[in-house]
């Protein structure tokens, strides 16, 4: 009797989480797909491997005047460390190419798979366009973001 008190003890006591454990972490995966005919955009999964402080980023502003001593100029928000993977663009010489289509399903369900694999899990997709505005335009993205929770 004893025995199975000091086992269910020690089951339950591992079963406490730390309070880092807690704390959730956050990946965004960017899928840019190109509406430019005849194959002539980029398009592509993104995925940033770089750590940011917002905090080194951020200047206070209180009345329109800025309270900070930070001179936070955009160059300082790139990052160096991405993975870029090659999507198929939407259109081809003779108009929107459901094989690219299909193909890029493919390879951006190859994405999320993989990060499934690694515990991530979907938390949100927001997507938008800038599409096609008339015959002189030619121009365009599709942009989908994958926010990641683990």
């Amino acid at each position: 009797m004893k025995n199975s008190i000091l086992i269910l003890f020690l089951i339950g006591l591992g079963s406490f989480k730390t309070e880092g454990q807690n704390t959730p972490q956050y990946k965004i995966i960017t899928v840019v797909e190109s509406i430019v005919p005849g194959g002539l955009g980029r398009s592509r999964i993104l995925e940033n491997h770089s750590e940011v402080d917002i905090e080194e980023l951020t200047t206070a502003r209180t009345d329109g005047k800025t309270s900070s001593q930070k001179d936070v100029k955009r160059s300082d928000a790139k990052i160096d460390e991405l993975d870029e993977s090659k999507l198929l663009n939407f259109y081809s010489v003779a108009g929107i190419n459901f094989q690219n289509i299909a193909s890029n399903d493919a390879i951006i369900t190859s994405k999320l798979s993989k990060l499934a694999g690694e515990g991530w899990q979907i938390a949100f997709v927001t997507s938008s366009a800038e599409s096609d505005c008339g015959e002189t335009d030619g121009q365009g993205i599709y942009i989908t973001r994958f926010i990641l929770r683990k």
